[in-house]
């Protein structure tokens, strides 16, 4: 159990929306469903979920212990783009989620990793993601990272603070670019009102930078190469989106109706650089553009 005191800083804020924004974590409706079990009070008193914050009030929470989940290994095939004694590349397909979470308590990467590295999987972030250093959404294909050891996760885990693991995606974006490249630097949180979505928030966002380059032009959408130098959550899709922009078949950040023949926005992770935690050697690894991407970009050639 967890107690937490939290001071409302808008007044007159729906308590359930004030806590979703305070934490991140907790969903709109898993914070409704608390205040309807009486797990939030004021001066002791039960809160409702439509109570509105005044000044001066103290907003008393109490989480409930964490529910152990069992993730078990899982036979499932995976496309490995570079692996050693510490850390494992994997080639992420299309549709794929990285770790259990609600909606989908198996066939992730995680499941597949345990399958393929037995015990070799870092402990850091717990049993439900072991060895995960970052992730990449599931509708986004391509290289991602995973540690087999804590000593490997805590060394990438430092490369993404200092911003020196290095990330390359390429996209197709909605409409023309002037520019042949530019940076879209603007801060990101989450949204206030939707707490799926993610948002340029300048006032309580975290630093988020942008580095993109034009790689073909077409009638009506760009071919982009995008370089993280930050790693917030659907990064590129909300910078993108924020310029005018979204990505193709991003139907939460873009046009709602999902583009024919894909699965989701186009954005394959194709490139990743790191500094080799035991050797202190730069280790590259690429890998080529997923079919769905070859296949869009040769109907907008042929558009």
């Amino acid at each position: 159990m967890a107690i937490l005191r939290l001071t409302p800083d808008r007044e007159g804020e729906r308590c359930d929306q004030f806590l979703s924004r305070q934490l991140p974590e907790l969903s709109r409706s898993a914070a409704q469903r608390l205040l309807e079990e009486g797990a939030v009070t004021l001066r002791g008193v039960r809160v409702k979920k439509n109570y509105k914050a005044a000044p001066g009030d103290e907003l008393v929470l109490v989480l409930p212990d964490p529910v152990e989940a069992d993730v078990l290994p899982q036979d499932i095939p995976l496309d490995v783009a570079y692996e050693d004694d510490d850390v494992i590349v994997v080639n992420k397909a299309v549709g794929m989620v990285v770790h259990p979470a609600a909606g989908h308590p198996d066939g992730t990467l995680v499941n597949a990793l345990l399958y393929h590295c037995g015990e070799s999987l870092s402990g850091i972030n717990g049993e439900l993601r072991p060895g995960i250093v970052h992730r990449i959404d599931r509708d986004t294909s391509g290289l991602i990272i995973a540690a087999k050891n804590d000593f490997a996760h805590l060394a990438l885990a430092g490369q993404l603070q200092d911003h020196s693991l290095y990330r390359e995606y390429e996209a197709v974006a909605v409409g023309g670019f002037q520019e042949d490249a530019g940076t879209v630097s603007a801060p990101i949180g989450r949204h206030y009102s939707d707490r799926k979505k993610m948002a340029v928030d300048r006032l309580r966002g975290r630093e988020a930078i942008t580095h993109w380059t034009v790689l073909e032009r077409f009638s009506g959408y760009t071919h982009l190469q995008c370089r993280l130098e930050t790693g917030r959550t659907h990064q590129i899709r909300v910078h993108l989106a924020s310029i005018g922009h979204p990505l193709l078949g991003d139907t939460v950040y873009g046009a709602k109706k999902p583009y024919p023949g894909l699965a989701g926005q186009c954005l394959h992770a194709k490139r990743l650089s790191f500094v080799h935690p035991r050797t202190g050697e730069r280790v590259t690894v690429e890998c080529p553009l997923p079919e769905y991407f070859r296949l869009v970009l040769e109907k907008l050639r042929r558009l």
